[in-house]
């Protein structure tokens, strides 16, 4: 099921930026095996509240499609079951401190002479290069740095963070295009290689508008709010009950929007004939605009800018959104089975395939889930897995019977 069906990743990483990445190549087929370290597991595990029965959200939204071994590379039967899923695996993730592969033995030219096809992806704070390739990193510090915090809220606010964790979504995908990429270059060559991002450089290739803005001017660009750098009116709005946005943001959907909303005359006042007049003059605009806007209910203004082809939306919060009909049809909330819990409802695939399609096929596992399968597919018998049991390097679960969720 899926493009990537057949293709066999070892995700040895935790919390958002590397599981995004492997996340994304589960839902479109491939075969991840996520490994997680003993004790204690993958940092979100204890991501909580919230928990849905006895496991954490965050983990489950982040690790579905997943099979679950627990592995301690720190013993010496740990590294060797990695070595022996190398042999056939395709791809590896891992997101550890710089350096930390390399101090266990398991850099990408240490694996890359057990299976020189390997692709080996790397996710770091700062990449592994440059002054700062030893220093750990976090979204946080990546959006402070990136400078999205500078330009990020309202006008003549404290630096701002984006709500959703930016670089560490952004690096994940990064990853997932640079793993593809290889890919098809092993497909043709044979060869395998080393792949890396970071968060820094992930929070970066969001600045691309304030960038060009200020490469060309020489001036770094300000918090505006919801407002656009580069074109106006493009931002939100208040109706008398409720925000929504317009995007006229360029001079036909100007002229369609003052259109629609009966305000043909500001066509003509000279601080907004054309775009560079309107980012100008911005302050007035929206007051302005915000004059119209708020005698009338946002659904009204909705409806007659989307009559007139003007692009336009309300604000919603996140539950409206995950039950708005657009993410219903397009497949974006879908419920899955998770071997403990039942159904459980989670985010679906963003990319479509008319011919391969992939979506969530399994729930994120349960701690150890599938050690034993895994290790009986890589020739380990029955004794053998219950001597690295015994050592400590590997842990397997024992499922309980399933509990309601109350879903």
């Amino acid at each position: 099921m899926g493009p990537l069906s057949g293709l066999k990743v070892l995700d040895l990483t935790h919390v958002m930026a590397g599981p995004t990445c492997t996340l994304m190549l589960a839902d479109m087929g491939a075969d991840v095996i996520k490994i997680e370290k003993n004790p204690d597991g993958d940092d979100t595990r204890r991501s909580v509240p919230p928990k849905i029965g006895d496991e954490a959200a965050a983990f489950m939204m982040m690790n579905r499609n997943k099979r679950g071994l627990v592995l301690d590379l720190k013993t010496p039967g740990g590294k060797e079951v990695l070595r022996r899923l190398v042999k056939t695996a395709d791809v590896l993730v891992e997101n550890f401190a710089p350096g930390a592969m390399a101090r266990l033995g398991l850099s990408y030219e240490d694996l890359k002479a057990e299976n020189p096809g390997l692709i080996y992806c790397s996710l770091s704070g700062f990449g592994r290069t440059g002054p700062y390739k030893d220093r750990r990193g976090f979204d946080l510090v990546a959006q402070a740095m990136s400078g999205i915090m500078s330009f990020t809220g309202e006008a003549g606010g404290p630096p701002a963070k984006c709500g959703p964790p930016l670089s560490d979504i952004t690096a994940g995908i990064l990853a997932a295009m640079g793993i593809l990429a290889a890919y098809a270059h092993r497909l043709k060559t044979g060869e395998g290689q080393w792949v890396e991002t970071s968060l820094f450089e992930a929070a970066l290739v969001q600045t691309y508008w304030q960038s060009a803005i200020a490469l060309a001017t020489g001036v770094a660009p300000k918090a505006m709010g919801s407002g656009h750098p580069l074109n106006a009116p493009y931002q939100a709005f208040r109706g008398s009950d409720r925000w929504f946005v317009v995007g006229g943001a360029n001079q036909r959907n100007w002229m369609r929007m003052l259109e629609a909303i009966g305000a043909l005359p500001l066509a003509d006042d000279p601080r907004f004939r054309t775009n560079p007049d309107r980012m100008k003059n911005l302050p007035e605009l929206e007051a302005e605009l915000s004059k119209v806007f708020e005698a009338k209910p946002a659904d009204h203004w909705l409806s007659l800018l989307d009559a007139a082809g003007v692009p336009c939306g309300p604000v919603l919060d996140t539950l409206q959104a995950l039950s708005d009909p657009q993410t219903i049809a397009r497949k974006m909330l879908v419920e899955v089975e998770h071997s403990t819990l039942g159904p459980v409802k989670t985010l679906g695939l963003p990319v479509k395939f008319s011919n391969t399609p992939g979506g969530v096929r399994k729930g994120a596992p349960v701690f150890g889930e599938d050690t034993r399968d895994i290790l009986a597919e890589a020739g380990y018998g029955a004794e053998e897995i219950a001597s690295l049991e015994s050592e400590g390097a590997v842990v397997a679960a024992n499922l309980p019977q399933r509990a309601s969720t109350g879903l």
